[in-house]
């Protein structure tokens, strides 16, 4: 890298930071040096996948795609639990390899890669086939994207911590959020204009995930990342769940992020309590597209900058303002409200901030609690336990839905106080 190069990421880390390099509380002098440019590679990565992850939202895009093959709505129903549960229950069995490589940033590449290229091979899919075949061959090429997801994610907070210090690591992932969140806005945009036929612009932006996710794996392997000797400590399996109990804090995180799932797992409930009341308009999906995206867009980065400073308040505080909005979209409901313009736009937005602010504290405080060495081991134990957890929450949200979305609301909102209740008791690692 010239001089003038180095001077231009020097300069820029410091505008986004607010921290001059060289003032690290952990780095090795090596990792401290290069770190103006790693986090700038962190930035660049991280944005590209989290974009393709808007472009491609199962939730809603992949929902839609499906819907419009002619897939049964029973294949349609199952996107976001292969989705979330085959990003998270595969970790505890690809941690081992990862703990291996001396360089993690290649499991990481590796995972993006094929995020890639399962992205295209929906392309393919929606171009070639239709109904049943299309249906069960898209949730096919989801499982391997979502395999693929938890490679990529065991080995990335292993990596952050070796090349970005603690006070700068929330920084990293809330500018990414807010840059693909800009990008998902745009895509919303030109969804609600209807100034393209709506399956090309759909097929067109899952293709155009499938190559930011190449171009995240070409640019994250250009990181500067130590070698560290290999650990070869075994297959982890089930055994190394008992980290949960051994490890008080790390017990904790777990269950402070489990009763944190409501904040993924309500918008389809506000929206079927918006659509009982007459209002569709946020079944359309650019609306709801736009919704996620600019709650991303005007929190991530606040977010992030809060959770460099204590993320164990952000999951305090989160959790609260999730139950918040939870509530409030009941009482809407309840008081014939939740049909009018601004009802459900208001309780969807306000819970996807809290949405951001839990996904950017969990992060940041894993990686700031985890042992230097493990941290593959404690993401891996965390999202293995969450993944399973996730199965469980959709199976009685289900169920207590036949009483009505606002019921699994209300429950949903009691437990993000909990969660908050659980979060005060975390130890600070953020100091």
């Amino acid at each position: 890298m010239s001089a003038s190069d180095t001077s231009f990421s020097t300069s820029l880390f410091e505008t986004l930071t607010g921290d001059a390099p060289g003032n690290v509380k952990e780095l090795s002098d090596s990792a401290a040096k290069h770190e103006p440019g790693s986090f700038l590679r962190h930035v660049g990565s991280l944005s590209m996948t989290k974009l393709a992850d808007g472009l491609i939202d199962p939730k809603l895009v992949l929902s839609w795609l499906m819907q419009a093959v002619g897939a049964p709505a029973a294949l349609v129903s199952w996107l976001v639990p292969v989705r979330e549960a085959g990003s998270l229950l595969p970790q505890l069995f690809t941690a081992p390899h990862v703990r291996q490589m001396p360089q993690r940033k290649w499991a990481w590449a590796a995972g993006s890669l094929i995020q890639g290229l399962a992205a295209a091979a929906i392309v393919v899919i929606a171009l070639t086939m239709q109904g049943m075949a299309a249906g069960l061959a898209m949730l096919v090429a989801l499982g391997v994207l979502a395999i693929a997801r938890s490679l990529s994610s065991v080995s990335y907070k292993d990596v952050l911590g070796k090349t970005v210090d603690r006070t700068r690591r929330g920084t990293t992932t809330g500018i990414a959020t807010s840059v693909s969140a800009a990008g998902v806005i745009l895509f919303a945009i030109i969804l609600m204009t209807g100034v393209v036929e709506r399956l090309s612009l759909v097929i067109g932006a899952i293709s155009l995930a499938a190559v930011l996710w190449v171009a995240a794996a070409v640019l994250f392997s250009t990181l500067r990342e130590e070698d560290q000797p290999g650990e070869d400590k075994g297959s982890i399996g089930l055994s190394e769940l008992s980290l949960l109990w051994k490890d008080a804090d790390l017990g904790k995180f777990v269950i402070a992020r489990v009763l944190l799932l409501p904040t993924a797992l309500a918008p389809p409930y506000i929206v079927l309590l918006a659509a009982q009341a007459g209002d569709n308009r946020f079944g359309a999906l650019g609306a709801m597209v736009l919704a996620s995206a600019l709650a991303s867009l005007v929190s991530s980065y606040i977010w992030g900058r809060l959770a460099d400073r204590s993320s164990r308040k952000v999951l305090i505080f989160t959790g609260l303002v999730a139950a918040a909005f939870l509530a409030l979209a009941v009482v809407l409901g309840w008081s014939g409200l939740m049909g009018t313009i601004w009802a459900s736009p208001v309780a969807l937005f306000g819970l996807m901030i809290g949405y951001q602010g839990v996904r950017l504290g969990r992060s940041t405080y894993l990686v700031d609690m985890s042992p230097k060495d493990d941290r593959a081991a404690y993401t891996a134990v965390s999202n293995t336990t969450v993944g399973v957890m996730l199965l469980a929450f959709g199976a009685a949200s289900s169920a207590l839905a036949m009483a009505g979305p606002d019921m699994v609301l209300i429950v949903y909102a009691g437990i993000c106080v909990v969660a908050s209740g659980v979060a005060f008791t975390m130890k600070e690692v953020s100091e």
